[in-house]
C-alpha cells in the first residue's frame, strides 16, 4: 500500500469493511516477489501492462509506454522487483493468487 494512493485507500477502507485481516506493505521499498508478479499476470490474462502504475513519473521517465509493447516478461519482472513505484497499485497477495489494481470482484473473489 501507499498512503499516496487513492485506489490504496479505497481498498484498505473496503478490506477493513470485509473485517479480512490484511498486512500493509510499503510496496515502493518492497516489491511483489517473481511469484507474485507471475499470479497477477495470469490474473490479468497476461496483459503486461495491468502490471505498471501507468501514470507514474518512474513509467514516464523510463519511456515505457514505447518500450512495453516489445518488453520481455522477465525483463518486466525485473523492472518491477527493481522499482516498486512501477507497480500498479494496490496489489493483493493472498494465498488464493495475487492481482495488481482493485476491482471489487476480483478482490472478494480472493479474500474470500
Amino acid at each position: 500500500m501507499y498512503k499516496g494512493c487513492s485506489g490504496c485507500r479505497k481498498a484498505k477502507k473496503w478490506l477493513e469493511g470485509k473485517g479480512v485481516d490484511f498486512e500493509e506493505v510499503a510496496i515502493r521499498e518492497i516489491s511483489p516477489s517473481k511469484t507474485e508478479l507471475q499470479e497477477a499476470l495470469a490474473a490479468h490474462e497476461f496483459n503486461l501492462k495491468k502490471l505498471f502504475n501507468v501514470s507514474g513519473g518512474d513509467y514516464r521517465s523510463l519511456g515505457l509506454k514505447d518500450k512495453l509493447p516489445s518488453l520481455e516478461v522477465e525483463e518486466a519482472y525485473e523492472l518491477l522487483q527493481s522499482n516498486g513505484n512501477l507497480v500498479k497499485r494496490p496489489f493483493l497477495a493472498t494465498d488464493k493468487g495475487c492481482v495488481s489494481g482493485f476491482d471489487e470482484a476480483i478482490w472478494s473473489s480472493l479474500v474470500s
